[in-house]
């Protein structure tokens, strides 16, 4: 059964949908709607297949669930090793921001987050938020189905170069293109295990957050972002973000190992729905009613 997902209710409650990492097992038989067996990882630990060559498809998920904290290498929870180097607009910008989430989190009533107004969250945000994805390719690209707010975005392996960035957005054969909610994404094969993508033509800082604790990302962004196959049922996922306006120096945001699921799986179906904020905010209350 599909769920629509309440948006601000992971701000007030602390609701997190985890994705559910155990899988089926190789003599499963054939069902309609299968449910993971959780014997899959065991068996894998016992008998890891080699990965296939150039090839990331497949379902996968992560341990992480709604990543609350910020990004997952440099979480926003206030000890001086998760400092970030901002820039003085990066930390003007991130005091602007009334996260639900991380060190200065605020209460509900006082939150600026887009995503509780059901704004996309925009790339690389994604990557920083409840992160299980579906990955297909063919010979010119790699698709990734975000299970959150049912996202997606392609990233061309085709050969093509990177675009160019200028101002509001980027060049591509000399013509203007606008700044786009994931970007434009090129990658390249480093060997047959490891793609190595690069994205540029972010949206600008005043629409976008970087992660749920409201560190700033601008239109001025290169995140580079490297998927390694390490065997059948792992794939690294990481990521490094380089954005001159917002910070002084490029910073690792993630290094993320996802766990491959049955790929016949039905995931749960998860929306940020306006009607259904407003339906929670009739019936309980929000944070600026005084109900």
């Amino acid at each position: 059964m599909a769920v629509l997902y309440r948006g601000v209710m992971v701000g007030l409650v602390g609701v997190a949908f985890g994705f559910q990492l155990n899988a089926f097992a190789q003599n499963t038989p054939a069902q309609t709607w299968p449910d993971p067996v959780p014997n899959r990882q065991a068996a894998a630990v016992k008998d890891k297949k080699p990965a296939p060559r150039r090839s990331l498809a497949g379902l996968w998920g992560s341990r992480l669930g709604n990543q609350a904290k910020g990004t997952q290498l440099r979480p926003n929870d206030g000890s001086p090793a998760s400092e970030l180097p901002y820039t003085p607009l990066g930390r003007q910008m991130y005091q602007a921001h009334k996260a639900l989430e991380g060190e200065d989190a605020v209460p509900p009533a006082g939150t600026n987050d887009p995503r509780v107004t059901c704004e996309p969250l925009g790339f690389p945000r994604y990557n920083h938020y409840d992160l299980g994805a579906r990955i297909y390719q063919d010979e010119h690209s790699v698709s990734i189905l975000y299970n959150y707010d049912n996202r997606w975005r392609i990233i061309w392996t085709d050969g093509r170069s990177v675009p160019t960035l200028v101002d509001g957005g980027v060049e591509i054969d000399g013509q203007y293109r606008e700044s786009r909610w994931m970007g434009y994404s090129v990658g390249k094969w480093l060997d047959d295990y490891t793609l190595e993508v690069q994205t540029v033509g972010t949206l600008p800082e005043e629409r976008v957050w970087l992660d749920n604790t409201g560190r700033p990302i601008s239109d001025r962004a290169r995140i580079t972002e490297t998927f390694r196959r390490l065997d059948a049922d792992t794939l690294e996922w990481s990521e490094t973000l380089d954005d001159p306006k917002m910070y002084t120096q490029p910073w690792q945001t993630m290094k993320i190992p996802m766990i491959l699921q049955d790929p016949r799986t039905d995931v749960l179906t998860r929306y940020c729905s306006p009607y259904e904020i407003e339906a929670y905010n009739k019936a309980y209350g929000d944070g600026a009613s005084g109900k």
